[in-house]
């Protein structure tokens, strides 16, 4: 076959980097993994928030760096991933690679072809690596690599990227491609106007001639068989409804005794923090905002990194394209794409990771929209909060407490499904995408590359809110220890009448006992987060908050988690109202000003309601910042979903208060 040279350079020097493309579900992610092992970290292509692999490999004792670039059709698509990969193969926002490494599916040559055609038109060598040929041999399919070679003028090696076969020839063949330096061949019958219609024909005529396929295959009937199932609009939401639960299953069971190390790992760095250092600040610094803070942000690493690990092995298995089918159209009707189901599912656990998982959505509008409605489902940090005030609106009725904190999961996913609908025909007017979604080959998933997947996750999840959540911790202990308050009368006069003489010592305790309870409140309301709740209470009196819900109101946009502690010092006794009924007792006897009670029914609903909806979480702002590329998003957020919490807050305490109920 004869060929022509390869059109002019583009200008730019070239260098020993290796580039990794391919249509998704390649396993061009898990040959990049099998390359550059933990060499490789994630980040973010230079001017976008679309994640790209970094890595680096040894060959002949020459160090080569490499990116994989996201998964994509064609390079001629107006997608964010396509415009990635043209300016990484274009040298923008670094060098042009050496040599382009194309993943492609021996089960789907046709499909694969059309991009491999677009590539070979760059001046670089090109290296085809035809993966998952054991799936091809089991299926019936044959193919000849090297007449496959020599129609498309590019080496091509037979890979097995979950199982490493392959590995080594591709090595070589990336060797000879940077050492030869020769210029690359262009095959002579590859269109020189390369629509869509052009390549698939030139495609198709390769196909042909190097490979032969069996009409039917036992492997495809059992794959039809199986997408008949998954797909269908009973059957297949069972089946997902029975998936996810499984992984939020296994998620929440696994994740337990790994937390509770950590958490008891921290607990003895706290008890050496204070015994190290002398009585003071300092140390109060030390243990209670710095070891504890950083405490609350890795006591989450084992969930963060067993989700994306679940999810990373679903997605290999050829599962999750299923899911997303199926659930499209549900999501269609409220303005969201089928691929908005996982970032969804995960905010149950933690809004942060759900919100880094929206990169798997397509559609800039679809990701936007799914990310700033995600907040609105219940995540874990909630869970606290909801039985606490559950529990103090039906102290003695526990099925109506039970069905009320069901109800609140209801509420937050309502919430977000409407948001959708209006945020389509306001901010962010348009409609979902329709979701175009190749359903892949069902194969056994790599524990190597779901292994790497969850250690990326973690590092970018520590990386992202560990310094947020460490920074709020500080400033809310200085917050909450500052200015220090002289016990005022009252403190002084419950004292003397303990230490009066022949007073009995149960009377004497229980005198003593009440000045310290006293005194913690007085202490809490005298600092600066006091007078930021009696500042504030003014704007919180409609929905029924006196200065003390207020304050755990304002600490509580720091993080949700923190209402409880706020309310517990407050009152004072154990952090834990789940686990000290009698703190439990004492915030449902907490009293205002005028001497009535803090915790109304009214209150305490309009309180439940209020913490559903608002967006109380700084380290979710941050990454909504980081994954947008843009604070207003972060700003709209919080202010969008802050209105709305409070909107509902104010029409359940008035209309309760309207009832009669107080």
């Amino acid at each position: 076959m004869s060929v022509v040279a390869a059109p002019e350079p583009l200008g730019v020097a070239v260098t020993d980097r290796v580039a990794l493309l391919g249509n998704p579900n390649t396993g061009k992610t898990t040959l990049f993994n099998s390359l550059c092992g933990t060499r490789a970290k994630t980040a973010n292509f230079p001017g976008t928030t679309t994640s790209i692999r970094l890595g680096h490999f040894r060959l002949d004792g020459q160090q080569l760096n490499a990116i994989d670039l996201p998964g994509l059709y064609e390079l001629g698509l107006e997608a964010p991933e396509t415009q990635i990969a043209r300016d990484a193969l274009s040298g923008v926002g670094g060098q042009a690679p050496g040599v382009i490494v194309v993943v492609i599916d021996a089960c789907n040559l046709t499909r694969n072809l059309v991009l491999v055609g677009e590539l070979l038109a760059y001046p670089h060598p090109v290296v085809v690596a035809l993966n998952m040929v054991d799936l091809a041999a089991r299926r019936g399919i044959t193919i000849d690599a090297t007449q496959l070679g020599q129609r498309l003028g590019a080496t091509v090696v037979p890979t097995v990227a979950r199982s490493g076969k392959g590995l080594d020839e591709l090595r070589a063949a990336i060797a000879t491609a940077l050492t030869g330096r020769q210029e690359p061949l262009r095959p002579a019958d590859l269109p020189a106007q390369q629509t869509p219609e052009a390549l698939t024909a030139w495609a198709d005529s390769i196909v042909t001639a190097v490979s032969t396929t069996p009409v039917v295959h036992a492997a495809d009937a059992t794959s039809e068989r199986l997408d008949r199932l998954l797909t269908h609009p009973v059957y297949g939401m069972a089946a997902f409804v029975a998936v996810m639960g499984g992984l939020f299953w296994t998620l929440f069971t696994l994740a337990t005794v790994p937390m509770d190390l950590i958490e008891a790992t921290f607990a003895v760095m706290g008890d050496a923090t204070r015994a190290l250092l002398p009585a003071g600040p300092i140390q109060d610094l030390a243990a209670d905002g710095i070891v504890g803070g950083v405490a609350g942000t890795v006591v989450f690493l084992p969930q963060i990194c067993l989700l994306f690990f679940l999810i990373s092995l679903l997605e290999d298995t050829g599962y999750l394209s299923r899911a997303a089918f199926v659930m499209d159209r549900l999501l269609a009707r409220f303005g969201l794409p089928g691929h908005a189901f996982v970032p969804l599912l995960t905010a149950h656990a933690c809004a942060i990771p759900s919100i880094m998982s929206t990169r798997l959505i397509p559609d800039r509008r679809d990701r936007l929209a799914t990310i700033l409605i995600a907040p609105f489902m219940s995540c874990s940090a909630r869970l606290p909060v909801y039985v606490l005030l559950t529990s103090l609106i039906f102290a003695d009725r526990p099925a109506l407490a039970a069905l009320v904190f069901g109800g609140c999961y209801l509420l937050g996913g309502m919430a977000a499904l409407l948001s959708a609908v209006l945020f389509g025909r306001t901010v962010l007017k348009g409609r979902a995408q329709p979701m175009i979604v190749e359903l892949p080959t069902y194969k056994v998933p790599s524990f190597r590359n779901a292994l790497l997947t969850a250690r990326d996750q973690g590092w970018s999840f520590l990386r992202t809110a560990g310094s947020v959540i460490v920074a709020i911790c500080i400033v809310m202990w200085w917050l909450s220890a500052y200015p220090r308050v002289e016990p005022g009368p009252e403190v002084q006069a419950l004292r003397a009448q303990a230490e009066a003489p022949g007073l009995p010592p149960v009377e004497a305790d229980a005198l003593m006992l009440e000045s310290e309870e006293l005194e913690r409140r007085e202490a809490k309301a005298g600092t600066f987060a006091g007078m930021m709740g009696r500042a504030v209470e003014p704007a919180f009196r409609p929905l029924g908050f006196d200065w003390q819900l207020t304050v755990g109101v304002l600490t509580s946009f720091l993080a949700r988690e923190v209402f409880v502690s706020t309310m517990s010092v407050l009152v004072g006794g154990s952090d834990d109202a789940d686990a000290d009924e009698g703190v439990l007792a004492r915030i449902r006897g907490m009293t205002r000003a005028d001497g009535q009670l803090v915790f109304t029914p009214a209150t305490s609903a309009a309180a439940l309601v209020f913490f559903v909806l608002a967006m109380q979480c700084l380290p979710t702002l941050a990454v909504t910042r980081r994954e947008t590329g843009r604070l207003k998003y972060a700003l709209f957020q919080l202010g969008y979903m802050s209105a709305v919490a409070y909107v509902a807050a104010f029409v359940v305490y008035q209309g309760l208060h309207a009832a009669g109920v107080s």
